[in-house]
């Protein structure tokens, strides 16, 4: 058990991200799901924004609270973080979105069935894990940066 607290206390922030990444790849994958249905197929990039929109907003209180550590809700300071935090996302949304449309629209991986799941979906998935290798990159060193320093100097005064 001492192994496990060692490993978390020493890589706290990674596996923060990566347990609410997984929640936000879940709530983002439920709402593409979801819209998908409601379109019967035929609206792939409006249900990969309404995707898109929940899960930022998820991904940034999370990673906000309980990842990153950014206890200040100084409307100054939240302005700036909200704003490099969903210019990020909308980044990696655009290359997700490149990638869909050229999914479906230009390689017709709709036509091709994987298993439970079509070849769209199958480049969904891909695609999940470019934006969520940019998104911990922008998140850490460039959104949550003064959270990340601060927490680093606290663990180097105990």
């Amino acid at each position: 058990m001492k192994t496990w607290r060692k490993i978390f206390a020493a890589r706290r922030m990674e596996i923060l991200y990566l347990v609410f990444g997984v929640a936000t790849t879940i709530v983002n994958y439920g709402l593409f799901w979801g819209m998908d249905r409601l379109s019967g197929g035929k609206g792939v990039l409006l249900s990969n924004l309404v995707a898109f929109v929940g899960a930022t907003l998820f991904a940034y209180l999370t990673n906000k609270v309980w990842v990153f550590h950014s206890t200040s809700w100084k409307i100054s300071l939240l302005l700036r973080e909200a704003a490099a935090f969903f210019s990020a996302r909308l980044f990696s949304f655009g290359v997700e979105e490149a990638g869909l449309y050229l999914a479906d629209s230009v390689l017709r991986l709709g036509l091709v069935q994987l298993g439970v799941i079509n070849g769209v979906m199958a480049a969904k998935i891909v695609l999940s894990f470019v934006a969520v290798i940019l998104n911990y990159f922008f998140s850490r060193f460039l959104v949550f940066a003064h959270g990340a320093r601060q927490e680093n100097s606290e663990e180097g005064d105990r």
